[in-house]
């Protein structure tokens, strides 16, 4: 009996992986998370290669938290001061991209996203290493709500 509740539970789970997510009329699909988390990588790194911080963290709620190696940074205003001497004029921030990104809706409104981010100079990778985001959509907006980045 165990066993076949076990099975019943594991195909449970495995359905749910890609049943489409209702809240209110709105329904948010896999694909449809996907095309608008995307949308803020994309923006996040625009932001980046073009020196504009503000807009770089326009994407981090007020209370995001971000967890480095070696520290965990609570609040947007933390977390732009551990960014803003990368920004300051002349000093070399490297072009960034993301790749490989999967988006796996959590709620209707909440989704985790993994990525790798790329830091180029040139034909040179400066840094690269995973970046795991936790993002509630607010106001109509998705927004980074937890940023693990290593």
């Amino acid at each position: 009996m165990i066993r076949r509740w076990t099975m019943v539970a594991l195909g449970v789970l495995v359905a749910g992986c890609s049943v489409k997510v209702r809240h209110g009329s709105e329904t948010l699909t896999p694909a449809a998370a996907r095309t608008a988390i995307e949308a803020v990588f994309t923006h996040g790194a625009q932001a980046w290669n073009s020196g504009d911080l503000d807009a770089f963290m326009s994407d981090y709620t007020p209370d995001a938290t971000y967890v480095t190696q070696r520290e965990v940074v609570r609040g947007r205003a933390a977390i732009q001061a551990r960014y803003q001497p990368r920004f300051r004029p002349g000093v070399e921030r490297g072009t960034l991209r993301f790749e490989q990104l999967e988006v796996d809706v959590l709620g209707p409104d909440v989704v985790h996203a993994i990525a790798y981010y790329v830091l180029m100079r040139g034909d040179s990778v400066l840094a690269r290493g995973p970046t795991s985001l936790v993002m509630k959509k607010i106001e109509g907006r998705w927004m980074i709500v937890h940023d693990h980045s290593s």
